[in-house]
This record gives C-alpha cells, structure tokens and sequence, in this order.
C-alpha cells in the first residue's frame, strides 16, 4: 500500500465508494474538493468523468509518478508554523518547492532527500520541518515525465461538464468546464496543491459543514483551523457512513428550509 503505483488508484477508489454509499437520489452536496490525487475522486463523484475512466486515469498517474519517484531520490516534508510568506521564501531560499499550501499553519515542502535533510537541521523561524514517508517530490518538476503519458490519455477521455460545483487544486476557485478540470488535473501533476485556496472558497461561500470521504481524517483536521465554525466530519470507516448519512440529512434540511424562506 505504501507504493504510491497501488496507493493512488486506492484513494481515489476509496473516495468514489464513499461518495456512493453516502448519497443518493437527488441529494447531492453544493461542492466538492479533493486533494492532490483527491481531485481525480472528486472528478469521478461530479460527473466530470465516469468511475471507470477515472481509475483508469489514476492508474496512469500513478505509475508515471512511480517511475519519476524512482528516477532519483526526492521527498516531502511538512512545515508546520512560522509565517506562510517567511516559510515559503525559505523553502525556495532552500532549493525546494512549496508542493502543498494546506492553510491552517502547514505547508509542504518538496525536492531533494539531500536538500531536505539541510532544510530540516535549519528550519525557518518559529517552524518545525517534519519529514513525511513519500515516495517522492510530488506536485514538483520532478513528476515532469509522468505528464506526457497522462495528457495522452486524458485527450481520449469523454468528459462531461461537472454536475457539481468542483473546486481545482491550481486557484481554489470553481471550474465550470469538465475539460478544463481535467486539462488542470494533468497540470496538477507539476504545479503546488493550493489547498489553502480550496478553504478559503468553501468559507466564502457560506459553507457549514464538510464531510471528508474515506480515507478521512487528515483535511478535517486542517478544516477545524482554517475554517472556523464550519461543523467537520471524517469518514475513516464503514462504522462512520451511518453518522454521516445523519449529517447529511441534517445539512440537507436546513439548505432546503433556507431555500423556501427565501423565496
């Protein structure tokens, strides 16, 4: 599982799953978002492309950043507290990339084992530097070969304009184009996780509450300092659906009573 060839098809077939079990009919939530390898989920589960053809992106995805992985040895570390503007300078002043901007004090440097180990003896002020086990500098031109063989694949694809409203990883704000979406997914492949965004928007929007699918846990824990006030719930089980199936309905109802008074 930890291969990251046989871990990505695994969340994005996690997430679809969840989704699925969670909801039905015409109930459906106002956004979704997903995170790095997320994203292709979240195109599956917005109608922007078929859950076949999304695992059979990710299968592509994942293989191609398996063998850049393997190419020469990179990684991953986070960088928790500090200054968002002095830890990214830092970052760059270290010969790294800031892969994941993740809001609530965390953001994700990427490059070089070498340059890493360096950046961690000698964090930025106020920061830790924690190395993450990855198998390598993702969202960074180091992936740069797994591009061409995806933006091949996704030129064959049928898309669908999203049924949702889908947030990309590249701004944070909503992509009304399914082909733009996934002409973002394969840039995504090189280009920062701008999750922070991703928050921002969602908070912007009014948003009260956010379920995270399975594998969950890791982005409600960033939600509860980003997004002050908006009620979280993580799926990490089956044992979780029943709980959030209540959410749901609790969200639902008060969308839909909101509607009404309004009009």
């Amino acid at each position: 599982i930890k291969d990251t060839a046989v871990a990505q098809p695994l969340l994005v077939a996690a997430a679809i799953a969840t989704f699925n079990e969670l909801f039905a009919g015409d109930t459906l939530p106002q956004f979704v978002a997903g995170h790095s390898v997320g994203e292709i989920g979240a195109a599956a589960v917005a109608g922007v492309l078929s859950s076949e053809d999304a695992m059979k992106f990710v299968n592509v995805r994942a293989q191609g950043m398996a063998e850049a992985s393997n190419a020469e040895p990179t990684g991953m570390a986070a960088v928790v507290g500090g200054v968002a503007e002095d830890v990214i300078s830092a970052i760059e002043a270290a010969g790294l990339a800031p892969a994941n901007v993740n809001g609530g004090g965390q953001i994700v440097a990427a490059g070089s084992l070498e340059a890493i180990k360096k950046f961690a003896d000698n964090p930025p002020e106020r920061a830790r530097v924690i190395p993450l086990k990855v198998a390598g500098a993702f969202h960074t031109e180091y992936m740069k070969s797994a591009q061409a063989p995806l933006a091949e694949m996704a030129d064959g694809l049928e898309v669908h304009d999203p049924r949702i409203s889908i947030l990309s990883n590249r701004d944070g704000q909503t992509v009304q184009s399914g082909r733009e979406y996934v002409d973002a997914l394969v840039s995504q492949v090189t280009s920062p996780v701008r999750w922070d965004l991703c928050q921002a928007t969602l908070v912007e929007a009014g948003v009260t509450g956010l379920i995270e699918l399975a594998p969950g846990g890791t982005l409600t824990g960033l939600a509860k300092r980003s997004m002050k006030g908006v009620e979280t719930l993580a799926i990490k089980s089956a044992e979780d659906l029943e709980g959030a199936r209540e959410f749901v309905d609790r969200k639902s109802t008060r969308l839909n009573s909101s509607h009404v008074s309004e009009s």
